[in-house]
């Protein structure tokens, strides 16, 4: 949503994120945003409605006095569709962390694992489109392994090793970094999932794309392979055994 108010307004689309941005964006998701925008007319009517015009421009000071206009709009706009615009606009203050896989959901693989038919199968029960490989601990990932590249194994080989099955590219990214800097680097890298370290480059948890889409739309976004509708909820309940603290880990 907030890429559709930044194609509408030039002076939203001068904030940071979009001058580099929002072009790349409309053409990786122009069909979402297009639909979009068909069902939320009625927040782009309210914008060019209330914003001043200067020129052949209409012109918004800043992001706070377009939030402060959302939130007076009274009966203009629903509940749900102030809230697609608040988070939208509010993404660029957004840190990895608030939105990260938490640590102790991490689903891991261990880089020796045999990839048989029951671990196949109990990976595609997970709930996840990619698995960090990891060499003893979660600390240590040494690669990524791709739902999408287990469809390829060949089941009639004897076995194959996650090892062998996975791609070797790791991102890695801090927890305190903001989403706009996660978002540039999703694009940078075309990676779709970044391991989260704190300062001493323990792994304190996964962000993926659509992590970052979700937190820029304001809605969450169902995939063929999710299971938990909220992650952290689920964080509590279910601890990862692999997923413990190191004591040894430092910064390196």
């Amino acid at each position: 949503m907030s890429i559709i108010i930044a194609l509408e307004i030039g002076a939203v689309a001068r904030i940071g994120l979009w001058q580099k941005y929002s072009q790349q964006l409309y053409e990786k998701y122009e069909l979402l945003i297009l639909t979009t925008i068909e069902r939320h007319q009625v927040i782009l009517s309210l914008i060019r409605s209330v914003s001043p015009v200067v020129g052949d421009s209409r012109v918004i000071e800043s992001k706070e006095e377009l939030l402060e206009m959302v939130a007076q709009s009274s009966g203009a706009i629903s509940p749900s569709e102030k809230k697609l615009i608040t988070n939208g606009l509010k993404f660029n203050d957004m840190k990895v962390e608030e939105i990260m896989t938490p640590r102790s959901m991490i689903e891991s693989v261990p880089m020796n694992e045999l990839l048989g038919p029951l671990v196949l199968d109990d990976l595609h029960k997970k709930g996840y489109s990619r698995f960090p490989v990891i060499d003893g601990d979660i600390d240590h990932v040494v690669g990524m392994l791709r739902i999408q590249d287990l469809l390829t194994i060949d089941r009639k080989a004897k076995s194959h090793r996650a090892e062998t099955v996975m791609s070797k590219d790791v991102y890695y990214i801090r927890e305190n970094q903001t989403l706009q800097h996660a978002l540039a680097a999703f694009l940078k890298t075309q990676h779709h999932l970044f391991v989260v370290v704190n300062e001493f480059r323990e792994t304190v948890g996964l962000l993926s794309l659509e992590d970052v889409i979700e937190a820029l739309l304001g809605q969450k976004i169902i995939d063929e392979y999710d299971v938990y509708g909220d992650i952290r909820k689920a964080a509590t309940a279910n601890p990862q055994k692999n997923n413990l603290p190191t004591k040894t880990r430092r910064d390196v």
